[in-house]
């Protein structure tokens, strides 16, 4: 039976990954937080955790609550669907061994011992140095090298600039539980009110339960979950003035072409190929 690929996080740039893998014949399973925290949630697999099922371009992902229930997960591959475990320890590893682990939680820092080796450890973005906790690290930062694999070092250090115009990203403005008045793909117009903040600290300017308003007009793209405990400064939605609704249900250039780097990354080293076909 040929081998897995378990991929770290469900968020949109992890399931650009996942599809890319997923299309190309390879077996892939992925891990994410009780309560994630994907902002694109209707292309981001993390959003079975919540749903139990979703299904992104032609690709279906079901939660797997017990990462050690071995049973389900082979089930759920069997039938050609994505398992999404809530495992935010990564224990699953060392009961299935996957031969390639890809860890696409965009933590921008080291990551933690999980007691697993895989034989091929693939870091994406920010946070990663090849040779040293890794094997392999992907370039996430748009530009001439988005997508590229790096096998010594590491990818351009974190900005901590989003991609384009940094107004379109909605940042919580107090810590609180958010409550939402939008849905994602809807259209928004400047200053439109798209959520709360319920049970935020009072401000000299706010009282608790405060709202955020659009910066931009166009279309909402992204939202986190409703009913979340967010924080203040946290990333919970972003607004997409080109107000194509379509977008909001296409994978993005950006994580298909991290899939790419990923796929080449695999591809290349021959005792890993030898154990994901048969």
């Amino acid at each position: 039976m040929p081998s897995f690929i378990l991929i770290r996080g469900g968020g949109d740039l992890a399931t650009g990954v996942a599809i890319r893998l997923l299309r190309s014949g390879l077996r892939v399973i992925v891990t994410e937080l009780p309560q994630p925290l994907a902002v694109r949630r209707t292309v981001s697999f993390a959003e079975a955790v919540y749903s139990g099922e979703i299904s992104i371009e032609g690709i279906t992902a079901r939660r797997v609550d017990d990462p050690g229930d071995s049973l389900q997960i082979l089930s759920i591959l069997d039938k050609r669907l994505l398992p999404v475990l809530v495992d935010p320890g990564c224990s699953s590893a060392k009961l299935l061994h996957p031969v390639v682990i890809v860890d696409g939680r965009m933590i921008k820092q080291p990551p933690e011992a999980i007691g697993y080796s895989p034989v091929l450890y693939i870091g994406l973005g920010p946070g990663f140095e090849a040779g040293v906790n890794c094997q392999a690290v992907i370039e996430t930062r748009r530009g001439h090298t988005l997508g590229r694999v790096f096998w010594h070092g590491g990818p351009d250090p974190d900005t901590g600039q989003p991609d384009g115009d940094p107004a379109r990203v909605l940042r919580a403005p107090a810590d609180g539980i958010l409550v939402t008045q939008l849905n994602i793909g809807e259209h928004v117009e400047k200053e439109q009110v798209i959520a709360e903040i319920m049970g935020g600290s009072q401000t000299p300017d706010h009282f608790p339960g405060t709202i955020l308003h659009s910066p931009l007009t166009g279309l909402l793209r992204g939202l986190l979950h409703p009913g979340l405990t967010v924080s203040r400064g946290l990333k919970i939605g972003d607004i997409d003035p080109r107000d194509d609704q379509r977008l909001c249900q296409m994978v993005s250039d950006k994580a298909l072409s991290i899939g790419g780097g990923v796929l080449e990354a695999i591809l290349s080293q021959p005792e890993v190929r030898s154990q994901l076909w048969t």
